[in-house]
């Protein structure tokens, strides 16, 4: 069967039978599903010839197909190839993982149509309207005996709209059907049409004419059929109902004997031939019978090409159809509805342990209210409901995303995209929206189901992109808003014992090889990108669900850790499924791995044996930075631990996303930078203006090295790329559930300071990406990370003063300190006094690096600045300062001169690299430089190019 994706199916019903009939574009599909036995054999020599023969078949049948595997280019073990790893277990890990993803693929299609299907479930399950004015629900609860919706439309009775099994109750696979009626009006009476249906969305069409019924189906028979053509359409009982009566009825036949035999079809067929002899001529298409004589004629049918041609060329009488149908204005008249716009309700379970009330697992709207919630039916009239104005923009070759959920100020600052959290309807505050409990609802806290679409449609009229923190990886364990023991069961959602309970955190691991609950989770990505218009996904915590020890474990690297009994295989199909399915409906769509343990293939392709994701998160980086800041003091900070922790693994650097600080430090218990640096500060009046310099320095460096020296996309969390001084702290127990902190001090940015000097800075930093197309174009150069110096013990007797400046000049790399007295060490741009110094070796702490035409300098010493810091570029020619975290606006103290921003290179082989350039470099400061003379495929393309104060003629290039 083919696996399309985009494949229009009439409906999404589970088959019991091995048929399957559904509509397709070019006519009904009739699908046989074989029926698998499998039987055990005690060993291959008790086989039976027969087995043997299929296993032999089953064998030829295998290697087609690998061969057809091969054909479609998929290879389960082709990233190891590529990136020549070679690892026996983890390689057959691999292929045992891809024949379990088709054995599950073709589990999946003995239920549904294709993956479409599968993902669709919100189609049919939870509330909808049925234009036979009805609502229809359906929920998945196998465990149930007996289900009823209650809710304030109907007293909270549990018997009024009830499921039973036999009678509208569930079918094998334990879903639930109830039909909620809507109800006649006093004086009205029913349709006289038992499909009768209403267009709920226009208030008037063709069915509020007031023509009769009768009128239309005449103009049907008068005008569309032909003579003879619908007598068989208005008497189709005719035949049966003289068939029966004159079998079993009253003067028929009582025994066998007087049945008597019944002729064979070819004498049953020349006597109605003999009967309809004298009929009168019909322009219905002419069939007949080929007899020639033969036993099997009897079962050929012919019949007149031209007629056939004719009739398969006539289009079905839909105008007349719509004749019959009503618009809302005349259901307004005739019904009001079963269940009214904004009705509370719940699902009412009869189980072996006793009656339950649960929040349907497909409601679209929930309001918690203390330890109990309400499903919210959202079925606002049309005239109500949101309608989109904007699409989604195009997706960028950069990403900058802003973690928030402030439009305005993020299209100022200049990210092209937002990702929200706590979205999904959960059931604490101060859990930041990671324990799930209704994963089809948008959070009521933060307004209606209309109100996040207005948010969304607003980010794409600004050109966001719309990004979601989903959690799939554990739920909620609350069993009164979540669905922890749904249907009074403990294997309906989730695994049973231990392996249902993550070991650390109090929530609920997914059932992930349970077919429906897939149909669940794998719905419900579809449907954020469905219904909310979503744009991507940042998948929280895969390390949780990927390995049952939750990713509390210690990793060393071997790939044997991925692929032990530890791995949840299941977990990982699921994975690629999402991918699958979310990439094949949504090409446009984005998803990203939060993954600790860096699964190997995570942004590799599914045909080759990856996950499918198309960006990773290095969640190293900002672990990296909050140890330094707050266990290593300044001078001892290693620029190559630095380096490799930005840069991640170089084979995957195309598909990195870094930030340099995310929520974790702001919300988790953790501190963010700025809290760090400038809390105490920002508290204390008395606090030293070097203090203040050193946090507001650290800060911009800490942002520009992340930003660009690796990975194709960036996430900054909201309030940190102003220095917000405080966390966010969500309200409970230990804040006795204040709201005082659970906020951001927008009103810092309106005042001239520290937090507005970070704010330009990180928004020029933006700009630069947007104007020179960083994060997009070629990766780093890393050429010059300099942690140390080797300068043997000399005597120095210059004869006037000078500073650390000259001694690059000279051509000594480092820093020129006297040995005593130690006040006089250099700080900033000063003078040494004269006298004779011993020399030693110290850390320069110096990092350079080319990107594309940009050369980056970072000066991470605390004390130590240079006149002329020498470091190695190949392309000799002009560089010009376009970006300075020294920059007064900025925060800085503005060493560099505005005769200094030009610099050209020299002939002379420094870092390995063919020229040198020397640039005047100040204690915790960082440069980036434009090589102006860069040329791409020898074209020059000017454009202004204008970061900051900085602008100049520089490149338009494309990498």
């Amino acid at each position: 069967m083919a696996t399309s994706l985009s494949f229009p199916t009439k409906f999404s019903l589970h088959p019991n039978s091995s048929v399957f009939v559904f509509q397709s574009p070019n006519g009904p599909k009739r699908i046989r599903f074989p029926k698998k036995i499998n039987k055990v054999l005690c060993s291959a020599t008790e086989q039976p010839k027969q087995q043997q023969q299929k296993q032999q078949r089953w064998q030829t049948n295998k290697k087609k197909k690998s061969d057809s595997d091969a054909e479609k280019g998929i290879d389960p073990v082709g990233f190891l190839t590529k990136t020549g790893i070679s690892h026996r277990q983890f390689a057959q890990f691999l292929r045992e993982r891809h024949k379990a993803l088709k054995d599950l693929k073709d589990e999946i299609f003995n239920r549904h149509v294709n993956l479409r299907d599968l993902a669709s479930g919100f189609e049919i399950l939870g509330m909808h309207r049925h234009p036979e004015h009805r609502v229809d629900y359906m929920e998945w609860a196998p465990g149930a005996r007996y289900c009823a919706l209650v809710g304030d439309f109907n007293g909270w009775s549990q018997t009024d709209n009830a499921a039973r099994e036999g009678h509208l109750g569930h079918d094998d696979y334990g879903y639930w059907f109830i039909i909620l009626e809507d109800k006649l009006r006093e004086g009205e009476n029913p349709d006289e049409l038992y499909f009768q249906q209403y267009n709920y969305v226009e208030d008037y069409d063709k069915g509020d004419s007031g023509v009769p019924i009768e009128e239309i189906f005449k103009k049907a028979n008068d005008e569309y059929w032909e003579p003879g053509e619908d007598r068989f359409l208005n008497h189709r009982f005719e035949v049966p109902a003289k068939l029966y009566e004159q079998i079993f009825g009253p003067n028929g036949p009582q025994t066998l004997e007087e049945l008597g035999e019944i002729p064979d079809a070819e004498t049953r067929y020349k006597e109605w031939k003999e009967q309809h002899k004298d009929d009168p001529p019909s322009n219905s298409p002419c069939y007949d019978v080929i007899d020639n004589g033969k036993e099997y004629d009897i079962f050929n049918v012919v019949v007149d090409p031209v007629s056939r041609e004719k009739f398969k060329s006539k289009k079905p009488p839909l105008a007349y159809w719509f004749e019959t149908r009503k618009g809302r204005k005349a259901w307004l008249k005739k019904y009001t509805p079963g269940i009214p716009h904004g009705s509370k309700y719940r699902v009412y379970f009869n189980t072996p342990n006793g009656p339950l009330e649960r929040v349907p697992a497909w409601a679209t709207y929930v309001q918690p209210e203390g330890n109990q919630a309400f499903a919210i039916h959202w079925e606002p009239p049309p005239e109500d409901a949101y309608k989109w104005r904007n699409t989604s923009p195009k997706v960028p070759k950069s990403l900058r995303i802003y973690e928030c959920h402030v439009l305005p100020h993020v299209k100022e600052a200049g990210y092209n995209a937002i990702q929200f959290i706590g979205v999904v309807e959960h059931k604490d505050y101060f859990t930041v929206g990671y324990r799930v409990t209704n994963h089809y609802a948008v959070s009521s806290r933060f307004g209606t189901p209309d109100d996040f679409k207005r948010l969304v449609d607003e980010a794409h009229g600004l050109g966001l992109l719309v990004f979601l923190d989903i959690v799939h990886s554990y739920s909620a364990a609350d069993e009164m808003v979540g669905l922890s023991l749904f249907d009074g069961s403990n294997d309906c959602y989730f695994h049973t014992g231990k392996r249902g309970h993550h070991k650390y955190w109090g929530t609920r691991m997914l059932k992930y090889g349970d077919l429906d609950v897939l149909h669940f989770l794998l719905s419900n990505l579809n449907w954020w990108v469905v219904e909310y218009q979503i744009d991507g996904f940042q998948f929280h915590s895969l390390s949780s669900m990927m390995y049952t020890h939750n990713g509390f474990a210690s990793f060393t690297g071997d790939l044997e850790e991925y692929c032990n009994q530890s791995v949840d295989r299941e977990a990982l199909l699921y994975l690629i499924l999402a991918n699958e399915i979310l990439h094949g409906l949504h090409p446009n769509i984005i998803t990203i791995a939060e993954d600790a343990t860096y699964y190997p293939g995570l942004c590799e392709p599914t045909s080759q044996g990856g996950l499918g994701f198309d960006y990773y998160v290095n969640l190293s980086v900002p672990d990296m930075w909050s140890s330094f800041l707050q266990n290593v003091p300044d001078h001892e900070w290693s620029m190559s631990k630095i380096v490799s922790t930005l840069t991640g693994n170089k084979q995957y650097t195309d598909k990195m996303l870094v930030y340099a600080e995310n929520h974790n430090q702001s919300i988790s218990g953790g501190h963010s930078f700025a809290e760090i640096l400038l809390g105490e500060i920002m508290k204390d009046s008395d606090a030293t203006k070097e203090s203040l310099l050193r946090g507001c320095s650290l800060l911009k460096m800490i942002r520009l090295i992340t930003f660009t020296i690796g990975g194709r996309a960036y996430l900054n969390f909201m309030g940190n790329e102003f220095g917000h001084p405080e966390r966010v702290e969500f309200p409970m127990s230990s804040n006795n559930f204040s709201f005082s902190l659970a906020n951001r001090r927008w009103d810092l940015l309106a005042k001239e300071g520290v937090h507005r000097n970070l704010f330009i800075f990180d928004k020029d930093l933006m700009n630069l990406d947007e104007k020179g197309r960083i994060l997009s174009g070629v990766q780093p150069n890393i050429h010059h990370v300099n942690d140390t110096t080797k300068l043997n013990n000399r005597k120095s007797s210059f004869k006037q003063p000078f500073n650390s400046w000259t001694a690059s000049r000279r051509g000594v790399k480092g820093c020129l300190r006297p040995a005593q007295p130690q006040e006089h060490v250099s700080k900033g741009v000063g003078h040494l006094p004269s006298l004779n110094c011993k020399m030693y070796a110290k850390p320069n702490q110096v990092i350079a690096y080319m990107r594309g035409p940009l050369l980056f300098i970072f000066n991470f010493h605390p004390t130590d600045s240079y006149e002329g810091y020498g470091v190695g570029v190949e392309e000799a020619g002009e560089y010009q300062l376009i970006l300075n975290t020294d920059e007064v606006e900025y925060g800085g103290q503005g060493l560099v001169k505005e005769h200094q921003h030009t610099r050209k290179t020299f002939s002379k082989r420094v870092d390995a690299l063919r020229h040198c350039l020397e640039v005047p470099l100040p204690s915790r400061t960082a440069q980036v430089g434009f090589l102006f003379s860069f040329r791409v495929f020898g074209i020059y393309a000017p454009e202004l190019f204008t970061i900051g104060k900085l602008s100049l003629n520089v490149l338009s290039f494309e990498n």
